[in-house]
C-alpha cells in the first residue's frame, strides 16, 4: 500500500539561530535605574556594555571594555562626564573617545571605543543596535506615550527578568490568539492583526472568565466585563499596548509596556511596565494600588509563558490550523530587522491585515467555562 501525502510523518524544522541582532530601538528600563553616579553592567547584543550617567545629566552607552587593556569599564568610577577605568584610570567619554590619561602627556589618536547611540523619552531609557553601525534614522522613532509624564497617572510599575530562549517566541504572542485562553485564562472575543511598515499590531477584545476566579476574590467591588487592547510593536522589542479594562460603571484605562532587548542568541531580558489613569472611581491612591496589582498580575502572565518556552522546542514551520493567527506573515515581517537596510523587502513591510472568525473558538471555550463551573459547583457540594 503507497502512503498518501497526508500519512507523512510532519517534522520540525529549526534552523541555527543566527547570532546577528535585530536593528533598532531597545528599552534597557527605568532611566532613573541609571542616574546615580554609578556605573552599570547591561549585557546585550552578544557583549558587555557600560551605562553611566555623567555630571551634565546625559547618560552614555559604551562598549563594556576598556580598548587599552580591557579592563571592565563597569567595575570602573564616575568621574565628572567620563567614566574611568579601573585598571589605569583612563577616561573615557559619553562619545566614545578617550578624554584624558592622568600618567600620560597626550592621548593616542585613535583611542576610541564603541559608543552606542542613546534615547531618553516617557522616563525610559533606550538604546539604538544597527549591525551595520548606522546610526537610527530620523523617521525611525517610538511614539511618546500618553499618561507617562502627566500628573493624572501614576508612576511606571516596572519589572525585569532574564528568559532563557531567543526572542522571537515573545514575537510569536502577536498573533497568538488561542494561547490567551489556554495560558493566561483570558476570554477573546475579538482578535485582529495589522502589519505595516516596522509596526506590528495586535487587536483584541475579550471579557472575563467566572471559572478563572479564585474562590473568596470577588470581593464587593464593581464586576470586571471584559477588557479592549490595542497593542503595538514599534520596531522589533518595543511594544506599547493601550490597555482598557472594562467595569460595570467605569472604565480603567491604562498603558502597559512589554519590551526586551537580547542578552545573546539564546537569552534576554523582559520587561513589563504600566500606568493607569487617575479618575472619579480612581483616585490617586486607588490607581497607584490598582497599578501595583496590575503589575503583578502582568508578571504572572509573564511567568506562564515562560514556562512553555522552556520546554518547547523551537519550530520554523509550524503546523496550522484555520482559526491559528499569521505566524507566518508576522514572522516575514520581523526579518526586516535582521537584514541590512538595503535588504529589506516590500512583502516584510506592506501593509496585511487578518482578523480571526471567532465564531468557533467562542463557542468551545464558552462550553469549556459552562464545564468548568459546574465541576466547580459540584465539588463544593460535596465538600
Amino acid at each position: 500500500m503507497t502512503a498518501t501525502e497526508s500519512d507523512a510523518v510532519r517534522k520540525i524544522e529549526a534552523e541555527v539561530v543566527s547570532s546577528r541582532f535585530a536593528r533598532g530601538w531597545h528599552c534597557l528600563g527605568l532611566a532613573e535605574k541609571f542616574k546615580d553616579g554609578k556605573p552599570h553592567t547591561v549585557n546585550a547584543f552578544g557583549g558587555k556594555l557600560v551605562v553611566f550617567t555623567g555630571a551634565d545629566g546625559r547618560t552614555n552607552v559604551l562598549d563594556g571594555y576598556c580598548r587599552h587593556m580591557g579592563g571592565d569599564l563597569s567595575d570602573g568610577t564616575v568621574k565628572g562626564n567620563e567614566i574611568a577605568c579601573p585598571f589605569h584610570d583612563w577616561r573615557w567619554g559619553g562619545d566614545g573617545r578617550c578624554k584624558k590619561i592622568p600618567y600620560s602627556r597626550r592621548v593616542p589618536l585613535r583611542a576610541r571605543t564603541a559608543a552606542w547611540p542613546t534615547m531618553e523619552q516617557d522616563e525610559l531609557l533606550f538604546v539604538w543596535n544597527d549591525p551595520e553601525g548606522k546610526q537610527p534614522p530620523a523617521d525611525v522613532t517610538i511614539p511618546v506615550i500618553e499618561g507617562a509624564t502627566r500628573d493624572d497617572w501614576t508612576d511606571w510599575r516596572w519589572t525585569e527578568q532574564v528568559v532563557h530562549t531567543n526572542c522571537r517566541e515573545i514575537i510569536d504572542n502577536v498573533v497568538d490568539m488561542a494561547h490567551f485562553f489556554y495560558i493566561h485564562n483570558s476570554f477573546p472575543t475579538y482578535f485582529k492583526n495589522i502589519f505595516e511598515g516596522p509596526v506590528a499590531t495586535q487587536i483584541m477584545k475579550g471579557k472575563s472568565r467566572p471559572d478563572a476566579r479564585r474562590e473568596g476574590s470577588g470581593g464587593g467591588g464593581p464586576r470586571m466585563l471584559g477588557n479592549s487592547s490595542v497593542a503595538s510593536y514599534h520596531g522589533p522589542s518595543f511594544m506599547i499596548d493601550e490597555l482598557t479594562y472594562h467595569y460595570e460603571g467605569y472604565d480603567l484605562n491604562s498603558v502597559l509596556i512589554n519590551c526586551h532587548y537580547p542578552i545573546d542568541e539564546h537569552s534576554f531580558s523582559l520587561h513589563s511596565g504600566i500606568i493607569v489613569q487617575h479618575s472619579d472611581k480612581l483616585p490617586p491612591e486607588v490607581a497607584e494600588a490598582t497599578a501595583e496589582k496590575l503589575s503583578s498580575f502582568i508578571l504572572t502572565g509573564f511567568e506562564q509563558d515562560v514556562a512553555i518556552w522552556k520546554r518547547k522546542a523551537r519550530i520554523d514551520n509550524p503546523l496550522l490550523c484555520e482559526e491559528d493567527g499569521p505566524v507566518y506573515q508576522l514572522r516575514r515581517w520581523y526579518q526586516q530587522f535582521y537584514v541590512d537596510a538595503a535588504d529589506v523587502q516590500p512583502e516584510m513591510t506592506d501593509r496585511f491585515e487578518f482578523e480571526i472568525d471567532t465564531t468557533r473558538p467562542v463557542e468551545s471555550w464558552e462550553k469549556e467555562v459552562e464545564e468548568n463551573m459546574a465541576r466547580r459547583a459540584a465539588e463544593g457540594a460535596s465538600a
